[in-house]
Formats: C-alpha cells, structure tokens, sequence
C-alpha cells in the first residue's frame, strides 16, 4: 500500500511543462448547469446584440460622429471584449463539461478578459472628462474634445494597458505548475492561476497589486474628482430647467460607471468577508460582475439618450424599406 502512496504523491508535486488547467463551474449546482446556462446564454447574446448594435450606428450615422459617441464606441468595444472573453468558456463548462485549458490558452485568455477591464475604467474616465468638459467649459468644448485629440486618448488607453498588464502575463511563463491545476472559475482568472502556482510567485503578486492600484487608484479619484467639479457647476446654474438638462446629459455615464464600479466592489466585499459562503457563490458573482456591463450599458444608453434611439430607429427603418 505504501508504493501507491508513495506515486500518487509524487505525481501530484511533479511540475509540467505544458501545464493543464482545470475549469470550474459552479461547485454544488453541478445538477443544474444546463438551467444555468439559459439565462448566461441569454445575457450573452442580448449583450453582442446590444454592443454591436451600437458599433452599427456609431459608425453607420453621421449625427454621432462627436466626442461622446466616439468614446461611446470605445465604451462597447470593451464591453464585447468583456463578454467574449469569459462567455464562451462559462458556456463550454455549463454546456459540454469543457474544463481543460493550456497555460497559453489561459495567459491569451486572461490577455483579453483583464486588458477589457483595464480598458472599461479607463473609457469610463476619459467619458468623465467629456462631461465636465460638456457642461463647465461648454464654450471650448469643440476646441478642447478635437478628432485628434479623442485619438490620442484613445492610442494612450490601449499603450497604457499595454504598459500595465503586459509585464504581469509574462511573469506568469517564469512560473513552474503541477500537472492538474484546479481553478475556482468557469474561465482564467489571474488571482486563481497564481493561488495554484508550485514556485514562488510573490513578484507576479506585487506585479497584480501594483496594476490595480495604478489602474483604479487613478481612474476612480478622477471620476469622483470630476463629478465634484460637475455638479459644483450645475449647482451655479440659475434656472431648475438648466440644472436638470444639465444633469440629464450625465445620467448614461453615471449608469455605466455605477454598474461596472459597484458590481466590482460587492465581489471585493464578498471575497474577503464571507468565507464561509457557499463555494458557488463566488464564481456566480464573478461571471454575473463581469457580463452586467456588457448587457447593461446599451440599454442605459439606448433609453437615455434620444440621439442613440433616433439612429437605432432609423437604421431599422432603412432596413424594413429595403425588404
């Protein structure tokens, strides 16, 4: 009996150097995974409709061709990127018991998923910046928010993510792994690739926490910063018309920053104060955290914005009339 042992737990600690990553679904609900898949099927599709939908008229419709549906667009563009990201391997696991994935399938994987998020608190800051701009400099507004300059912000976005994340997803192939390594989600998540790691992987650690205090320790303050600034001016504002017009044209960004912010901090809380939580709580909140954006953000938009419904009618008009 003792040799048994003995392989077993020599196999366990032998590192590989092509690694195999396991899935997990949702721990405990393992009966109910096709139920489940209906409604993350449906929150999927209703979020590439909606995202694409409003690509489509951004491009499509010259009315929006202004610094706040540029940034729109790149608002979208995230959130397809969010949504394809962890989607289809949520599905494969519900659908198909598709657990396995390679350590490079995993690091491309946590490229696009991370690099989307990183990209979302970004584009939510710099919407920030063209509202203060909309309503306290409305007179320099065509001056300061220039094609050229919504371009530079865009370039400086995807290099500053470059930056910040690209380091962090190299260290990960310096790390040694055993040969079944379980994760505690439906899709690669970095926190989880390191917790399973057989070396030391404190630098990959510091290298996480240094990303996410430049990323939020930066986008958030200027977000609230702005709004200060924002609702100081709307205060200063003499007519009850004004001021509600004014804060009318801030509702959609308000909408997009609530729920990709408050999503984020009910996991944070979740994950450090309630451990003793049933094990699918976490990976549930996780996937519900990373597709509310996505499904969300188009229809705040397409509801409170009269020129995004326009160029969504429109469109569908033009599309009956060729039928």
């Amino acid at each position: 009996m003792l040799l048994p042992q003995l392989t077993m737990s020599h196999l366990s600690n032998t590192t590989s150097e092509f690694p195999i990553f396991l899935l997990t679904g949702f721990p405990g609900l393992e009966a109910f995974h096709i139920w489940l898949s209906i409604p993350f099927f449906l929150l999927s599709t209703v979020a590439v409709l909606g995202n694409s939908m409003i690509l489509l008229v951004v491009i499509l419709e010259p009315s929006l061709h202004e610094p706040m549906y540029y940034f729109l667009f790149m608002l979208s563009t995230t959130d397809l990127g969010l949504t394809l990201s962890t989607m289809p391997m949520t599905l494969g696991v519900l659908w198909f018991n598709a657990r396995e994935i390679t350590l490079d399938a995993c690091i491309v994987q946590l490229f696009f998923l991370h690099s989307s998020g990183f990209m979302e608190s970004s584009v939510l800051m710099a919407m920030s910046f063209d509202r203060f701009v909309a309503i306290c400099r409305p007179l320099r507004y065509a001056t300061i928010l220039t094609d050229s300059r919504i371009l530079k912000i865009g370039v400086a976005i995807v290099l500053r993510m470059l930056i910040s994340l690209c380091p962090s997803l190299f260290l990960i192939k310096r790390l040694s792994f055993c040969k079944v390594n379980v994760l505690s989600h439906s899709y690669c998540f970095h926190p989880d690739v390191l917790k399973v790691a057989c070396s030391d992987s404190r630098m990959n650690s510091y290298g996480g926490l240094a990303v996410l205090i430049l990323v939020t320790g930066l986008d958030t303050p200027c977000i609230v910063l702005s709004y200060i600034l924002i609702i100081r001016s709307i205060l200063s504002i003499a007519s009850s018309e004004g001021r509600n017009k004014a804060f009318s044209t801030c509702g959609s960004h308000i909408g997009a920053v609530a729920v990709f912010y408050i999503p984020w901090i009910v996991l944070s809380v979740v994950h450090r104060f309630f451990h003793k939580a049933p094990p699918f709580v976490h990976p549930l909140l996780s996937n519900l955290h990373f597709l509310g954006p996505p499904v969300l953000n188009p229809i705040i938009y397409s509801m409170k914005t009269k020129q995004i419904r326009r160029a969504i009618l429109k469109l569908f008009q033009a599309k009956l009339r060729e039928f």
